[in-house]
């Protein structure tokens, strides 16, 4: 199985590419992030002008024009085929039982800023005390619960701003 890529170049055209036609390009180092290539029996002069090696983003000047460019993998692909994100994570605003219990601390109050993992409150359910902490740095809209009171399971319990 090839390993495949996609390549988004200036946010509006994508090409795709295996790891064979990639290595089968005729390119020739000149120093570092400078590049001689052919293709199609036609000379480009290609340099790296900005490099993102994490998030997989370049700037790339090829003769005189740059280009912005955005590389995927084949995890990526797969993430994307399947509806899924990985940069692109929900913010988190409300805080709901994960289950039936009843509510032992509460630890903050309206307008109180919290960071994430800070302990908001605990439930207890099933004679289990559960801390519920912050997902994010944020501030304490409001509470919709308060010690000694049973809640549901989904209720709402907590709202961030």
């Amino acid at each position: 199985m090839d390993k495949n890529y996609r390549v988004k170049v200036n946010q509006d055209i994508e090409l795709d590419f295996t790891l064979d036609e990639i290595q089968q390009l005729d390119t020739q180092e000149i120093s570092e992030k400078k590049y001689h290539l052919l293709k199609e029996h036609r000379s480009f002069k290609a340099e790296i002008i900005e490099s993102d090696f994490l998030k997989r983003k370049y700037t790339v000047k090829i003769n005189s024009n740059n280009y912005e460019v955005d590389i995927a993998n084949e995890l990526d692909l797969l993430i994307e085929e399947m509806g899924l994100s990985l940069g692109n994570a929900q913010m988190v605003n409300e805080i709901h039982a994960p289950m039936p219990g009843l509510i032992l601390e509460v630890n903050v109050k309206e307008g109180d800023e919290v960071k994430e993992g800070d302990y908001l409150l605990v439930l207890e359910a099933m004679k289990m005390e559960n801390a519920l902490t912050a997902p994010r740095d944020a501030v304490i809209k409001s509470i919709s619960i308060e010690k000694g009171q049973t809640v549901e399971k989904n209720q709402l319990l907590i709202e961030m701003e």
